[in-house]
């Protein structure tokens, strides 16, 4: 079954478990290019797990996951790195960065690894960086940046090649409250220029009720919510997490993701 033409993501009836604890159950999704989707929930409720899914970095036990018409969920390993190579961007709620690489080149190794040239991908990278308030690290290592520049880091990198889908797990989850704020309108603002789909999961409600009304700046953070509970679509709003940020559901480990 084809997924329908106006969505650029769509899955239908995920399932998965992690040590026979349900995480994804019979969960359907779908999300329209150039859309930007708060996917909200509590701790646990299977957030990281379905972008997880969506993304290609893990299979559903049970269900179809389509990209433009393609069919995810029965790609190999070899095809669904490539595709998330070329077509994804990923944000984790810690950045996750190549020490030996300077601040620039962690930015631009999607482009590098697309086979971009040395200078055309340091100028795509160095604006990013510029617009992500960290341009003047560009020569420097990242563990000479701070928890929340190096995240702006990982900001940048999963930007930098204009993915046509961008899954972000918590990516504010280290940042301060300005900072939220800043990474956020520059999610929103690059979906919308650049035409890339954002799925973003937070259980931050201070976010999901940014994004149902809008930032100082009048422009709305997200076009829609879709909460999960206990591994399912819900329609209520989930209540305030008194933990502060969530960590990632489930046990799979995240390796880099470009």
């Amino acid at each position: 079954m084809a997924a329908p033409p106006d969505d650029v993501l769509w899955a239908r009836g995920l399932h998965y478990a992690y040590d026979g604890s349900p995480a994804l159950q019979g969960v359907s999704f779908g999300i329209r290019e150039g859309e930007v989707v708060a996917v909200s929930g509590p701790r646990g409720s299977g957030k990281t797990t379905l972008l997880r899914c969506l993304s290609g970095r893990m299979l559903p036990a049970q269900g179809e996951v389509w990209f433009n018409s393609s069919p995810v969920h029965t790609l190999g390993r070899a095809a669904r790195e490539r595709l998330r190579l070329h077509r994804f961007g990923w944000i984790d709620s810690s950045p996750h960065l190549v020490a030996e690489l300077t601040v620039w080149e962690n930015a631009a190794l999607p482009l590098l690894l697309h086979g971009t040239g040395y200078r055309a991908a340091r100028k795509q990278a160095c604006a990013w960086l510029d617009r992500l308030d960290v341009g003047d690290c560009a020569r420097k290592r990242p563990a000479a940046l701070r928890q929340a520049e190096r995240q702006r880091v990982a900001v940048a990198r999963a930007l930098v090649h204009s993915p046509a889908v961008l899954f972000a797990d918590e990516p504010t989850a280290p940042l301060h409250r300005t900072d939220r704020a800043q990474v956020l309108r520059t999610l929103s603002a690059a979906a919308r220029s650049h035409g890339i789909t954002v799925v973003l999961a937070t259980h931050d409600l201070t976010l999901t009720r940014t994004a149902r009304t809008a930032d100082e700046t009048g422009a709305a953070l997200a076009d829609r919510i879709f909460t999960l509970a206990d591994g399912r679509r819900s329609r209520t709003p989930p209540a305030e997490d008194p933990q502060g940020p969530a960590t990632p559901e489930g046990t799979a480990a995240c390796s880099l993701s470009v």
